[in-house]
């Protein structure tokens, strides 16, 4: 039997792609010895020039006065250095490299740049093809918003009943909230037994500090219960719309749903059957989208592994294993077992069909992107209804964020531990009702649940710079935890569903 590349089932195609595009990163790695230097030529031309395994580079006013020194291991401070020049300065400034691998023999001597444009990294194939898996994730971000709306409204209009639509949101609530303090009950319980910040070596915490403390933005506001319950009605929802404002989208679609139950069938059905299908034409391009997941993943994991590497990994590595731990805890035990009593879905079977949506989640890095991807495996892979997953699922993409509360709980404490703080069970407990709060706060987005962090850091008075032990790791850790966000989200639909009674059977 000759095998095609179309026989072959997407989730196999995309776990190929996961492995291969690990492998291309690990081939074309970014490498911590070179910079590309970026001036400016005659008649403003950016030349490009590579700077490789220096000795010492040092930056030098107009007077010679030397503004900053860096030793060969020092890649990142250089960037950052560099970045953080105003235009004019970085123009007027002379960048010299003592030991540039380039220029055999001339290790005593110096190689200067006048007119700085910028300095980066050199760009290895790996980082190159990152546009294509960028292009995945929008094409699924372009459809998520124009789904949830027509979703939201046709669910909610499909109740009957405004009760109806007010139990089931109430059901919907509690059980992502359940979900959200079981996760992080399970990673407080981990970091307390593992104590993964008494683990890290002092050389190692102060050299994460120096290189990444710059990064970490501190202008963050802090929460306000009753501002972002206000801020869910939406002044302008067109304005929502276009700047994704997910709870307020999610409430103005409800507030139509419902408001549609209350309007004679003969105007309600109109607009209810232009809903229904444009929610079926977005739920048709997810398939026609996912055609392209394979490539998008390959491109998405070699460029993070080709920049990200694995050095960090060892660094810190059982502030790494503590999380994972508790990740897969949450994800495969309670989530599981959950969906095998409340549901009646075998255990194989629930994580079989939902293969296709825990492989983009990891890859994207986003429960927003992974929405459409999700609504369509619980359908059809789990026999959740039309009605359940429209209503259910966009709701849960908003505010139930399983990983993200149990990685911000887990960052607290190993953070806490880092500095010699002990948390008592009083500020434990803060920390888990902040993180809930923060969570149902988080945009569904990459990258976003750092800044989500300093919030829960504040709550206990943990030193928010300490964020810069974990930044260079959260890029990793940011695709596992997005994992059982989205399970979290199917595994309530599919409870809920059993509840209404409208499970259907899948082989």
């Amino acid at each position: 039997m000759k095998l095609s590349w179309k026989s072959i089932p997407l989730h196999n195609k995309i776990l190929g792609a996961l492995v291969l595009g690990a492998l291309f990163g690990v081939l074309f790695n970014v490498s911590k010895y070179e910079l590309a230097v970026n001036v400016r030529g005659e008649r403003g031309k950016i030349l490009s020039e590579t700077v490789k395994r220096w000795d010492r580079i040092e930056f030098m006013g107009k007077d010679s006065t030397i503004l900053a020194s860096f030793g060969p291991e020092d890649q990142l401070n250089v960037l950052r250095y560099v970045r953080g020049l105003s235009k004019e300065d970085r123009a007027s400034v002379t960048m010299r490299v003592s030991g540039d691998e380039r220029e055999a023999g001339s290790i005593a001597e110096w190689r200067s740049f006048t007119g700085i444009a910028s300095v980066e990294k050199v760009k290895t194939a790996a980082v190159l093809i990152k546009p294509v898996g960028n292009i995945f994730i929008r094409l699924l971000m372009f459809i998520s918003i124009p789904l949830v709306l027509a979703s939201l409204i046709v669910g909610a209009a499909s109740l009957g009943d405004i009760r109806r639509v007010g139990k089931l949101g109430g059901k919907a609530i509690v059980w992502y909230l359940i979900t959200i303090v079981s996760a992080i009950t399970i990673g407080l319980t981990l970091v307390n037994l593992i104590q993964p910040g008494k683990q890290l070596a002092p050389e190692a915490q102060e050299k994460l500090l120096v290189e990444f403390q710059t990064d970490v933005k501190a202008e963050v506001p802090p929460v306000d219960l009753v501002g972002m319950l206000v801020n869910i009605v939406a002044t302008n929802p067109i304005k929502a719309l276009a700047e994704g404002e997910m709870l307020q989208i999610v409430f103005f679609a409800l507030m139509i749903g419902v408001s549609l139950t209350l309007v004679p069938a003969e105007k309600s059905k109109p607009v209810i059957d232009f809903f229904d299908g444009l929610s079926d034409t977005m739920i048709k391009m997810v398939g026609m989208i996912m055609n392209f997941a394979p490539y998008g993943v390959f491109a998405l994991i070699a460029a993070t592994v080709g920049e990200f590497g694995f050095d960090i990994l060892e660094t810190l590595f059982w502030y790494v294993l503590t999380l994972l731990i508790g990740l897969a805890i949450h994800t495969f035990g309670f989530l599981g077992v959950a969906v095998r009593i409340f549901s009646g879905i075998p255990y194989r079977k629930f994580f079989s069909g939902m293969k296709d949506a825990m492989l983009v989640a990891f890859t994207t890095s986003s429960s927003g992107a992974t929405l459409p991807v999700n609504m369509r495996v619980c359908e059809d892979n789990l026999g959740v209804p039309k009605r359940i997953t429209s209503f259910v699922l966009p709701l849960g993409a908003t505010v139930n964020m399983d990983g993200t509360s149990m990685y911000q709980a887990v960052a607290t404490v190993f953070i806490a531990q880092v500095y010699g703080f002990d948390l008592n069970l009083a500020e434990q407990l803060t920390i888990l009702f902040t993180a809930v709060l923060a969570s149902i706060g988080t945009a569904p987005v990459p990258g976003v649940g750092i800044i989500m962090l300093i919030i829960v850091l504040r709550s206990v008075n943990v030193p928010e710079e300490g964020i810069a032990l974990i930044l260079g790791i959260d890029r990793f850790l940011d695709m596992c935890r997005t994992v059982p966000n989205v399970v979290g989200d199917a595994a309530v639909a599919t409870v809920i569903a059993k509840q209404e009674g409208l499970l259907e059977e899948r082989p």
